[in-house]
């Protein structure tokens, strides 16, 4: 296959006519977007993020852009990366073509080419080494279009060289089946992966909490998941022991992906996933919550599920709800209002209670009645609950 000449000729789509495109590419005329955004444009699928290849070097790119009145941010020269930012503030990576001179599994020493197939050869699946101009025409140095459109996700040249250069190859790499696999998964990437596992604990954890976000957001990541289990891929950064068959039944059921609440089925032990992954406070409390003890009772009647969901919240009932497989349960939770007590603090220290543990203690009692009573007491009937309260001799 020629690599220097295109195969292919697509018919521009809208986002490739987008002006602050068309303004970059005429400052950057001999470059070609290439990887996500060309595999998706094949797919048809919604572009994502824009990223273009240029022969020419990061300073020859900043001041063509310069030139031309575009911002740039220099987010990663020493990679040969500058980001172009367009005049309505979407970003644009633009890469020197590159071949690499020495890797070490996490980072890359590169050289500058001006070779479009040593480009393509140094990615990391076939259907990310696209590239196309703006008339639409397409470069396929690897034999990813065939790959791209059969739905087959394989690594360019020798696995077990692309995993070397670069281990989070390994989850990128059942994550790609998890988006894009319509066949069975490669079985040389699979054994590759297999021999490489032992290195998947020295990733780090910001970086394997984002190849899991967006496994776990495919439509239906049970499949691959298993696979991940079965190579022990997953155990090698996430706790055992695994409840994939949880997942598929959540998948099923919930009305769209939400990978903390898919992660959450999938596991038992929240904290050790949370530190693992570098969640933020709000995840790792959302996970942990998740993977405790379910409260929530399906069976219950209607006022068990409202004291639920005054307790919990609507969010969180939401995901207890359809961990137990009660997606019928989510009509109650869209129709909750959510009361608040009627009553508070200053309602107690009005009666001549001094601020300290008693007021919590009388308020606390008085909610109590209050949900017991399926939170119908308007502020009057609180008001004379609470002054009962007050006038016993204990609370």
């Amino acid at each position: 296959m020629s690599t220097d000449q295109p195969i292919r000729r697509v018919a521009p789509p809208d986002w490739l006519r987008h002006p602050g495109v068309s303004a970059l590419l005429d400052a950057l005329p001999d470059s070609r977007f290439v990887g996500g955004v060309v595999r998706d444009t094949l797919l048809e699928l919604p572009p994502g993020d824009l990223d273009l290849a240029t022969p020419l070097t990061p300073a020859e790119v900043v001041d063509r852009l310069g030139r031309a009145g575009i911002k740039t941010v220099p987010t990663g020269i020493a990679h040969g990366t500058v980001t172009a930012v367009l005049a309505d503030g979407r970003p644009v990576e633009i890469t020197t073509l590159r071949r690499d001179v020495e890797t070490d599994g996490r980072h890359a020493t590169v050289a500058f080419t001006d070779d479009w197939a040593a480009d393509a050869a140094r990615r990391d699946f076939t259907l990310n080494a696209l590239y196309l101009d703006r008339s639409g025409r397409l470069w396929d140095p690897m034999g990813g279009i065939e790959d791209c459109l059969a739905g087959r996700v394989r690594f360019v040249g020798e696995p077990l060289r692309r995993i070397d250069e670069d281990v989070l190859r390994i989850p990128r790499f059942y994550r790609f089946q998890a988006r894009y696999g319509r066949v069975p998964a490669d079985p040389a990437a699979r054994a590759a992966c297999r021999d490489r596992v032992d290195r998947i604990p020295g990733l780090a954890g910001e970086r394997l909490q984002t190849e899991t976000r967006k496994l776990l957001t495919a439509a239906d990541p049970t499949p691959t998941v298993r696979l991940m289990i079965e190579d022990g891929v997953l155990g090698a950064y996430l706790p055992a022991p695994f409840r994939p068959d949880r997942l598929a039944a959540l998948v099923r059921i919930e009305p769209r992906a939400d990978w903390v609440r898919r992660l959450a089925a999938l596991l038992d032990d929240g904290a050790t996933a949370a530190d693992r992954l570098r969640l933020s406070n709000a995840d790792r409390d959302r996970l942990i919550a998740l993977t405790g003890p379910n409260p929530i009772d399906p069976d219950a009647g209607d006022h068990a599920q409202r004291v639920a969901l005054h307790r919990w919240g609507v969010p969180l009932y939401r995901d207890f709800a359809l961990l137990r497989g009660a997606a019928r349960l989510l009509a109650l939770a869209d129709a909750w209002q959510g009361p608040s007590l009627p009553v508070g603090g200053g309602d107690v220290r009005a009666l001549g209670i001094a601020s300290g543990p008693a007021v919590g203690a009388l308020l606390r009692a008085v909610e109590a009645w209050w949900i017991d009573g399926d939170f119908q007491a308007d502020r009057a009937a609180c008001l004379e609950r609470l002054k009962a309260l007050a006038a016993l001799p204990q609370v």
